[in-house]
């Protein structure tokens, strides 16, 4: 099998972990950390927004399964790629909406939907999403992984996850690993 990998932050690592964790074609998700300067951050140092890392999610999946265009339109379709350094009540850096390439093949695809996307005028603002190699992806704690499915009553999963997940349920249910709720 072949295997191809992207970056993406778009808030909480939490909340992408769950979306593309249920996706056709995706093989693993990895939480973490990158786009910032400190070695080996923690998350207490991420998320008080002094290391300059976004939280992030490592995506790994079989391209003739999904392509990374789809990737990337299930990315903007499950969060706010027209608000800097904010999604929802998250607000600072460590929460931008950033793909970080890792080939340049990658970039230009995120490049070109990035601009597809603007035309179409989905979203009223234009999209912020920052869009850089990466450079160094740092794993976050283990408790971090696997967060939504580990932790599904906890009142954040209840609150923003979950409902993030229903919309991209129902938006992609030919394309989830297992069978939408009826």
């Amino acid at each position: 099998m072949s295997e191809e990998v992207v970056t993406l932050g778009g808030g909480c690592f939490w909340c992408l972990e769950a979306v593309f964790l249920e996706l056709q074609g995706v093989t693993r998700v990895v939480s973490g950390y990158a786009g910032g300067a400190e070695t080996n951050p923690t998350y207490q140092d991420v998320c008080a927004g002094v290391t300059g890392h976004a939280e992030v999610v490592q995506i790994h999946f079989d391209p003739n399964v999904i392509g990374l265009r789809e990737v990337l339109a299930v990315f903007f379709s499950v969060h706010d790629p027209t608000t800097l350094n904010r999604q929802g009540a998250d607000i600072g850096a460590q929460y931008r909406s950033v793909i970080l390439w890792h080939s340049p093949d990658q970039r230009e695809t995120a490049i070109e939907l990035i601009s597809t996307l603007d035309a179409e005028g989905i979203w009223s603002d234009s999209i912020v999403t920052e869009v850089a190699e990466l450079d160094t992806f740092y794993p976050a704690e283990d408790y971090h992984q696997g967060y939504y499915a580990q932790n599904p009553n906890q009142p954040y999963c209840q609150v923003v996850i979950e409902p993030k997940l229903a919309k991209f349920r129902s938006a992609y249910g030919a394309r989830l690993n297992r069978p939408a709720a009826e």
